[in-house]
């Protein structure tokens, strides 16, 4: 008689988190929003300072920083006539920092 294998009762995360999770993951998933994510950990900084340090347009910055916002990885605050964006996601520092290890050479 064969005897069955008892599995360990695994601590999961849901299904539905797991998919949020994904979603986010898919924003970070690019370049120039790990850019400035690296930036935005160092400080905080206008959508024409983190444009200039991707070489992009200022307008596609804006769209990167609205996703990352959505996320809630972003907060920005107003002073005058500019935008300050900084990381409200305190998590993002031990992200970056794995990708650092693995891809910063």
């Amino acid at each position: 008689m064969a005897t069955e294998a008892r599995v360990p009762a695994l601590n999961l995360i849901s299904m539905p988190a797991l998919e949020q999770a994904a979603e986010c993951l898919k924003t970070l998933a690019h370049p120039h929003r790990l850019r400035m994510v690296q930036m935005l950990l160092q400080g905080r900084y206008t959508v024409g300072e983190l444009a200039e340090a991707c070489g992009i347009p200022s307008h596609m910055a804006s769209e990167h920083l609205r996703l990352m916002q959505r996320c809630g990885f972003l907060t920005n605050e107003k002073e005058g006539r500019n935008a300050y964006y900084q990381i409200v996601e305190r998590h993002l520092a031990s992200f970056m920092s794995c990708i650092e290890a693995r891809f910063g050479g």
